[in-house]
């Protein structure tokens, strides 16, 4: 290949994110032979003999863009790190050190030699890629060539219709027909491109190649490729990356810098401070966008005064110039810093500046301001540190004496400061009153305040230099600012009087919208700020943009901005802000470009949302949308484009104002170099949703469009019209009433509307025959529906089905070129496409149910045609044409005013995008655009909570959990307890009993469960057998027998969610019984709790009842001691009275009201904190996880758990224990996970003086006594986006781990981390894994529920694949498949943390897809030997890991297998008798992943409910779907060797399932 001509088009093609690694099977050429490879790395890729066996053209290109080394066109990178351009000031700077000739010639010869080492790296890289795809052809080649089909079967299965391009692709694959044996047709040749070119023109004849291709050599396949693929991917984004650093070479050495080399530098005239120049060093924090101003102030202060030389850098320049900064600082009298924040660049300034006399620090970290030291005035610790008490004093009276109101007084000080100071006496008070003026010239900002304050540095501290600095250029600390008026307005009224008088183009009714700006951003004319503020009054908006210092946003809310619904209440005479100014500004919404908390700004984070009551308070008074929107300040575009919102950012702009309210944040733009640049389209789609919302309140009820989303996934399970833990048909009744009292219009139907009806009629327009049919289909629904509703001896209601189509012309006009583009490469071209709801002609259907304006819909499936297996292939997925097109006919066509999503939860905050932070191609971003989304969501999970509020734009409406109901004792369980009661009164005379007692055991399973002895690591654990009862001594047996006792009160009192939640209901006197008694536990007796739970009125009136109980009962709940309790009993049950408020926040959401914040959490862990319910979720911030309680709960747990495994092996430690860390219990349990794997380590948290966590510290072995755990880290998708800095963080820590000077036999990280090094793999201390960037989930719970695998090797590739991508510093996604298998084959241990009681390891499908999955990929890769699994149950006192199997006993029979369970999930209707399918899916899934295979369990679970005459009636008639998923995994289990079913039970249930098939086939095929 000709040097120079570098390109990809093959790396690029590539989407696979199968991942796979080292000590392969892989095909040769010849396909005859397996061959064992190593594993694969950058030393380790096949050579140039198989390249030339393998006739790879010259012409191949492999770099995307065409690159010729040759030619170049000169230009100046803007991020330029290795080759410097001297600049003129520069050269002045150094004058006399070199001339500009030999400068020009240096940087010229320095970007050759740059250049000629980056081509050949690059070149390097390219070779590679060639030997990659060679190899990963020849398996795709070895595979599928030469599979023979029968003729014809490459039209099987399409629709009648369909086109498919024969004439020309799929023609040429086949061997010529005097070729073609007499028994089918032959594929020639495939490669990579010829088998991405099958499925998209014919995803049937890619099933029937992959049916046709030999099972193991299929399997053989998926292992080999997948390892290939990636490496591949990740080399040519490492070659992309040198292709840019070449031409950034290249352009570099060929510039010329205008400057005359013909002269000689002239000597600086110096004015020496004995006998030198006086040096100030300036370095720029959050400002960088100030940079350049101050750059310009040194370059003007050094030509005014010679003698003078102030060099100024970039926080950013820290990490890529540092040696450059530490000779700057070495040499300077003054250290100005600002806005510093990042702990490890503090730090390392904290030691640098430490000589330096003059040290000044603004608003930064607090470690980094205690440096201050200006003359005898100090902010370092020790008596005299700060201000003097006279100060002191006068500080104390500004602040009005409100607590959120000091912040603001200290900056009215620092401004008067220095004038009041003038009359105090001493050094210290004119030192300070020094460091005031600096502040106040720094503070006011421009090119002349800022030379004035280097000045009067110099002047006062360093040298006289006759230069009298100007008077301070003040500006207002606060005011309003507008691009087209020569100055600042001080209030409101005058500028909105100024602004409808001057702007001609927005109607006198234009909706006004507060916007709150960066004083700083608005006096140093950041050009982004006249460009917001013409956008939005080009969108229709009147802005009124408020500039603030940061801190006072709250006063300007509280006190100058008021409501309609505000000034409602006052003619009410209700005031909720007494403070607020008579000229307040009437606004529709409130948005801040500022960030962090409303109340405090950046110095509100000092406790992490200490004034959130306050912010609540002031926003509630407002009731309009409070938005945080902004450009973002310390990441710059390309970053955020490529790796979403990352670390303090996103704390800045989500995590912080979540806590007050804030939704819809939308990044508006961020920085390009040291300027802060907007994009355009993102600030339309910010005003493009503050419209929609405006409108709401302005737009009647009866007149606006609302659009219901209901979920139905997995499909054809019963899963239409369910939601986790909510009764989605009684909830959705209770809300359709409730929108008809509001004023909404819902038609003509009935008053009280069926809920389970509604979901069925939208179950049969889901049917295949219906959307055959498009528009005329549905009346073919209604008929289908009618006839389940009757023969379930019901009537149909009056229904309007409302079926549309969309057909391909308008779907690319919706979602413009580029999408389509997009759309078209993963689903075909779009004319040509038949697929997931399409009719015959091929356009997308969109159904549901009309009520007047509500129009209620399913969404749609996020389903794959063709290849199953396409999910774990393509890591760019997009949305199926229809999907795209239902959500863009709710806005186009239906003109919806709001969508509320219903329950949890939904997929469109799932789509492919940025994993935070949406940008313009984020598809949950382009498909619900403007829509307000009112999401209904479970309390309990405020971990996916935050995705669909920050990916979905979700305003979260939370709803409660079920009650809680204890297990008790049934059937055996009970039989065994009367047993062992029985025999413990007289253990000699009822020794009789001890058979009976066996054979019970035996029958229900307890032996597995409680065996006679535990298992050792020499021998498996010992049951007992009736005959041997009698070679027990009697004192071993009444062991047992009191541990079987012990055991089984586990059992009776281990709690479950009882049911399902209706929204906006309250509980009734049982349910709050249950309530109550699971959250006191034993702290009030339970004739106390029934009464407090069923006595109404308040304290007195339930003491008075208390009283009553004892003098009749004697229950002594009066006494003292217990009335705590019975008042925190009291609050709870009238919070749970309050479940009312979840409807009435949906009808505010509706009406754009502001929704209060609450954390998300549950009441037996998170205690009444999380009530109401109701409110809009949010999250913790991030920077201070773990928390203290956190870490030691966690700490406890790590201990115990290296206790308990030392225990099962002979004093041995693990090596390596494996950590899920899953957004869900990091969020609620405050990082108790996170705090596990720190213990493991031997780590512990750092704390900077705000509070923040910035560093995980090694604690040194002799402290640690033991050797360092080297720890796998295992992220859900949800903790990767949100805890960004954790996991940077995580990675450092891992990184100095392995770099440690330790033994390796006492530190197993390094030892890891040496022995992948001696195999030449790259970044060898890698420990974070977690799926592709922007992806979620492992897929095994597909493929599990699809009955799509084989075995449980098969399902741990599967996770494997999924989650072989690294994170850390630097590091985001990067497939490394070698170094996750290399950790899995030396995982001990894998712990899993369960956060509450209604998410066990039974109840949904993600532990066994996640941590089942990981022992099954471990296991595979370690040989067979077992790796164990520590469960630790977090939501109670007792922190003792339990193990896998114990836990899924345990389980199972409290909930599963429960009568009392399974009657009240039961009684729930179609939502209860899905989740018991789910759960019965679940159990087939921990087989394959875990082998967990116990007969007893199926057995029962069989006789629950599928050979229970009124159960399984009970079931069919709620949801035959579900029903008939039940019986099917049972039949499964069995055909799997999962359960030992005896044959009359599987004829029986061959018998039920054939009958279901039979009724579902003639009404309801799906």
């Amino acid at each position: 290949m000709p040097a120079g001509s570098l390109s990809t088009a093959g790396a690029r093609q590539s989407a696979f994110s199968f991942v796979q690694a080292g000590g392969r099977e892989v095909h040769n050429a010849g396909c005859g032979r397996r061959r064992r490879s190593p594993p694969l790395t950058n030393q380790s890729v096949p050579g140039t003999a198989f390249l030339q066996h393998c006739k790879l053209p010259p012409s191949s290109n492999f770099l995307g863009t065409s690159v010729n080394i040759q030619k170049r066109t000169p230009r100046i990178s803007q991020r330029r790190s290795s080759i410097k351009a001297v600049t003129a000031t520069e050269r002045e700077v150094e004058a006399g050190q070199t001339s500009r000739s030999e400068e020009f010639v240096a940087a010229v010869e320095g970007g050759s030699e740059l250049s000629r080492q980056l081509q050949s790296e690059l070149q390097q890289k390219t070779d590679k890629l060639q030997q990659l795809q060679t190899e990963i052809d020849n398996l795709y080649n070895c595979t599928f060539s030469n599979v023979q089909l029968e003729q014809g079967v490459e039209k099987e299965g399409r629709k009648e219709g369909e086109v498919v391009a024969q004439a020309g692709f799929l023609q040429n694959l086949f061997q010529k027909p005097q070729e073609v044996k007499p028994e089918g047709r032959v594929l020639e040749k495939v490669s990579e491109q010829t088998w991405r070119e099958i499925g998209r023109s014919d995803p049937a004849l890619m099933k029937q190649l992959m049916a046709s291709v030999d099972r193991q050599k299929w399997q053989a396949f998926q292992r080999n490729i997948h390892p290939l693929q990636l490496t591949r991917d990740r080399i040519a984004k490492e070659a992309k990356r040198l292709e840019a650093q070449v031409q950034e070479a290249l352009s570099a050495s060929s510039v010329v810098p205008e400057v005359d080399v013909g002269g000689e530098e002239e000597e600086i005239v110096r004015n020496l401070v004995e006998g030198r120049e006086a040096r100030i060093v300036l370095i720029s924090g959050f400002e960088s966008f100030n940079v350049a101003l101050y750059k310009q102030a040194a370059a003007q202060v050094r030509e005014r005064f010679p003698g003078i030389r102030v060099d100024v850098f970039s926080d950013r320049d820290i990490n890529t110039k540092k040696k450059e900064i530490e000779a700057a600082l070495a040499k300077a009298d003054v250290f100005f810093g600002s806005l510093l924040f990042d702990y490890d660049q503090c730090e390392w300034l904290k030691e640098k500046v430490s000589n330096i006399p003059v040290r000044l620090c603004f608003e930064s970290s607090l470690e980094l301001m205690s440096t201050t030291q200006i003359g005898s005035f100090t902010m370092a610790g020790g008596q005299k540190r700060g201000m003097p008490a006279p100060v002191k004093a006068v500080l104390s009276k500004f602040g009005g004496g409100r607590e959120e109101d000091k912040m603001v007084g200290y900056l009215s000080f620092l401004k008067i400061g220095p004038k009041l100071l003038r009359f105090l006496p001493g050094k210290k008070v004119r030192d300070l009153r020094n460091w005031l003026t600096v502040y106040g010239y720094w503070n006011q900002g421009g090119l002349d305040n800022v030379v004035s304050m280097l000045l009067y540095l110099t002047d006062e501290y360093l040298v006289k230099t006759g230069l009298a600095p100007v008077t301070l250029k003040e500006t207002p600390a606060l005011g309003l600012y507008h691009p087209d008026y020569d100055g600042y307005f001080e209030s409101t009224s005058a500028y909105l009087s100024w602004h409808r008088r001057t702007n001609k183009t927005l109607p006198p009714g234009a909706p006004t919208v507060a916007i709150l700006l960066y004083r700083k951003h608005v006096i140093t004319n950041q050009k982004y700020i006249p460009r917001l503020i013409r956008a939005f009054e080009s969108d229709g908006l009147r802005p009124l943009p408020i500039f603030i210092n940061g801190v006072e946003a709250h006063t300007v809310v509280r006190d100058l901005l008021t409501t309609k619904y505000e000034q409602d209440r006052r003619s009410r005479r209700i005031l909720d802000i007494p403070s607020l100014k008579k000229d307040a500004a009437f606004v529709g919404a409130v948005v801040s470009t500022v960030g962090f908390p409303l109340v405090g700004g950046p110095a509100g984070t000092m406790e992490g949302g200490r004034q959130a009551e306050i912010a609540k308070q002031i926003l509630s008074a407002k009731n309009v949308p409070y938005v945080v929107s902004a450009p973002l300040l310390i990441q710059d575009i390309p970053s955020w484009l490529r790796d979403g919102v990352q670390g303090l950012q996103s704390v800045v702009l989500y995590s912080l104002p979540e806590l007050d309210g804030a939704i819809d944040a939308v990044p508006l733009g961020g920085l390009v170099g040291d300027g802060i640049h907007l994009v355009p389209e993102r600030v339309r789609r910010l005003t493009s949703r503050l419209k929609k919302w405006i409108s709401l309140r302005a737009k009647p009820a009866s007149e606006r469009n609302v659009a219901i989303v209901l979920y139905g996934f997995p499909p054809g399970v019963g899963a239409t019209g369910t939601a986790a833990l909510l009764n989605v048909p009684r909830s959705l009744e209770a809300l359709l009433g409730r929108l008809k009292q509001e004023g909404y219009d819902l038609g003509d139907g009935p008053d009280g509307i069926n809920g389970e009806q509604l979901i069925e009629v939208l179950k049969q327009l889901d049917d295949e025959r219906v959307l055959m049919k498009g528009e005329a289909g549905g009346d073919d629904a209604l008929a289908y529906a009618r006839t389940r509703v009757e023969g379930n001896g019901g009537q149909l209601q009056a229904t309007t089905p409302l079926v549309k189509t969309v057909d391909y012309r308008t779907l690319k006009r919706w979602i413009g070129e580029t999408l389509t583009g997009r759309m078209e490469r993963t689903w075909g071209e779009l004319h040509r496409y038949r697929g997931i709801r399409s009719d015959a002609t091929g356009a997308s259907v969109v159904s549901g149910v009309q009520l007047g304006n509500v129009f209620i819909a399913v969404q749609p499936l996020l389903g794959l045609e063709g290849d199953p297996m396409r999910l774990l292939f393509e890591r760019d997925l997009t949305p199926h044409p229809q999907y795209a097109a239902f959500y863009k006919w709710l806005q186009n066509d239906m003109a919806a005013d709001a969508v509320i999503h219903f329950g949890m939860h939904g997929t469109v905050e799932w789509l492919p995008g940025s994993p935070l932070g949406n940008t313009g191609s984020s598809w949950s971003d382009v498909l619900l655009g403007a829509l307000p989304n009112v999401y209904i969501y479970a309390a309990n999970n405020p971990s996916e909570s935050i995705v669909a509020k920050r990916r979905g734009y979700g305003t979260i409406v939370s709803y409660n959990v079920p009650p809680y109901g204890r297990a008790g004792l049934y059937k055996e369980l009970a039989s065994l307890r009367e047993l062992l009661q029985e025999y413990r009164e007289d253990p000699v005379a009822n020794a009789s009993l001890r058979g009976s007692i066996v054979g019970v055991l035996s029958t229900s399973g307890l032996d597995s469960d409680c065996p006679f002895r535990e298992a050792t690591p020499g021998s498996e654990a010992v049951t007992l057998g009736e005959d041997d009862v009698s070679t027990v001594s009697d004192a071993e047996f009444d062991a047992y027998v009191s541990r079987l006792y012990e055991y089984l009160s586990v059992v009776e009192n281990r709690l479950f969610s009882e049911g399902l939640h209706t929204l906006g209901e309250p509980p009734t006197v049982d349910q709050m019984q249950q309530y109550l008694s699971a959250y006191l536990g034993d702290d009030l007796p339970e004739r106390a709790v029934e009464a407090i739970a069923s006595t109404p009125g308040g304290l007195a009136e339930v003491r008075a009842r208390l009283e009553e109980l004892y003098r009749e009962e004697g229950v002594p709940a009066v006494r003292e001691e217990y009335e705590p309790k019975v008042r925190e009993a009291l609050e709870v049950r009238d919070l749970l009275m309050r479940n009312t408020e979840e409807m009435d926040s949906v009808v505010k959401a509706l009406n754009g009201e502001y929704i209060l914040p609450a954390v998300g959490g549950d009441l037996l862990r998170d205690g009444p904190g999380v009530l109401p319910t109701g409110r809009n979720i949010h999250a913790l911030d991030p920077y201070r996880m773990p928390s203290a309680a956190a870490w030691e709960r966690g700490s406890a747990v790590a201990a115990n758990i290296l206790e308990q495994h030392r225990a099962e092996h002979e004093g041995a430690y693990p090596e390596t224990v494996a950590v899920m860390l899953w957004g869900l219990d990091a969020i609620k349990t405050r990082g108790e996970s996170l705090a596990i794997a720190l213990a493991l380590v031997g780590a512990t948290p750092v704390k900077e003086g705000t509070g923040r966590i910035v560093r995980f510290m090694l604690v040194p072995l002799p402290s640690l006594g033991r050797p360092r755990i080297d720890v796998l880290a295992n992220l859900s998708g949800i903790f990767r986006d949100s805890f960004a800095n954790v996991v940077e963080l995580l990675d450092d820590l891992f990184r100095r781990a392995a770099e440690a000077d330790e033994p390796p036999e006492m530190n197993y990280v390094r030892k890891h981390a040496l022995e992948l090094q001696s195999q030449g793999i790259e970044n060898s201390s890698a420990r974070i894994f977690s799926n592709p960037a922007g992806d979620y989930g492992s897929m095994v719970n597909e493929r599990v529920g699809t009955s799509d695998w084989n075995d449980g090797a098969e399902l741990g590739d599967t996770w494997q694949s999924r989650n072989s991508f690294s994170y850390g510093r630097g590091e985001q996604g990067v497939a490394r498949p070698e170094v996750l298998r290399a950790l899995l084959a030396s995982t001990d241990r894998i712990v899993q943390e369960i956060d509450s009681v209604e998410y066990g390891l039974t109840d949904i499908q993600e532990y066994y897809a996640n941590t089942g999955a990981m022992k099954a990929a471990a296991e595979t890769l370690r040989d067979g030997k077992k790796t164990q699994c520590s469960i630790v149950e977090s939501f109670g006192k007792d922190l003792t890991a339990r193990g896998l199997d114990q836990t899924l006993r345990l389980e199972y029979r409290a909930k599963l297998l429960n009568p009392k369970w399974a009657q009240k999930m039961a009684a729930q209707g179609s939502g209860g008798a899905f989740e018991i399918s789910q759960r019965m899916t679940a159990l087939v899934g921990w087989g394959g992943t875990a082998d967990f295979k116990e007969d007893w369990v199926y057995d029962q679970a069989a006789e629950t409910y599928a050979l229970d005459a009124e159960m399984a009636a009970m079931l069919r008639k709620a949801n035959p779907q579900a029903f008939q998923n039940v019986v099917r995994r049972m039949l499964e289990a069995a055909g799997r060797g999962l359960w030992n079913a005896d044959p009359e039970t599987i004829e029986k249930l061959q018998e039920i399932y054939a009958e279901m098939e039979d009724e579902l086939e003639g009404v309801v095929k799906k």
